[in-house]
């Protein structure tokens, strides 16, 4: 009898194992053609989509990721490789509010306040994508993140038939983006499940705004 449960256990990790593998070779092999590093060497896109992320870290420490990303999205803006910019991203209490620290931040850079459109519903990664084409109206865009995000995000876009191509933003360091790093890997397997199995959608869609 214990023999069968150890059995059982070691299939279920090995199981579990191999698709975990699976996933996160799929999301790489299907995306890695649509992900660009040089700003000069990315298509134009009418829209690009900056991803959320919080300014600082939880020890308040400023975060490299939100700045990081802030800059890829200006690259492109003054490379003319985009036009208009969709900042999603949380929004959830009064004293947090990804989508204006982001705007803040991008017209300190000098980008005009009208060609930025906020997205305060972008709870996750699939909203925000799915948002950008129901609520936007955008079927091409460029998303803007760290490419292990980008990867995931263009996946999802082009799940759903929008024409999506990524600029990785500069990374940080393994130590500081371990967590973040094996977090991912579960993502990917949580992005199979919603999209296959759970035909997830956004949280909340809403009247649509049209980007000019």
């Amino acid at each position: 009898m214990k023999r069968k449960i150890v059995y059982s256990i070691a299939a279920l990790v090995l199981l579990t194992g191999i698709v975990t593998l699976f996933c996160n070779w799929q999301v790489r092999y299907a995306t890695t053609p649509y992900l660009f590093q040089s700003a000069a060497q990315t298509p134009h896109n009418k829209v690009g989509l900056v991803l959320g992320t919080s300014k600082k870290l939880s020890n308040g420490m400023p975060n490299q990721y939100f700045y990081n990303r802030i800059k890829a999205a200006v690259e492109l803006y003054e490379s003319g490789k985009i036009d208009r910019i969709i900042i999603s991203g949380d929004n959830s209490t009064r004293y947090y509010n990804e989508p204006q620290d982001m705007k803040e931040a991008l017209m300190e850079h000098g980008i005009p306040e009208n060609r930025i459109y906020q997205d305060y519903a972008g709870f996750r990664t699939l909203d925000s994508v799915i948002r950008c084409k129901e609520i936007f109206g955008q079927n091409k865009i460029t998303i803007i993140s760290q490419k292990f995000h980008n990867a995931r995000a263009v996946f999802i876009a082009r799940h759903h038939q929008i024409e999506a191509i990524g600029y990785n933003a500069k990374d940080v360091n393994k130590a500081a983006g371990f967590k973040t790093n094996v977090r991912e890997i579960l993502a990917r397997v949580k992005l199979f499940i919603d999209l296959y199995i759970l035909d997830q959608q956004p949280k909340f869609l809403g009247e649509k705004i049209e980007i000019q």
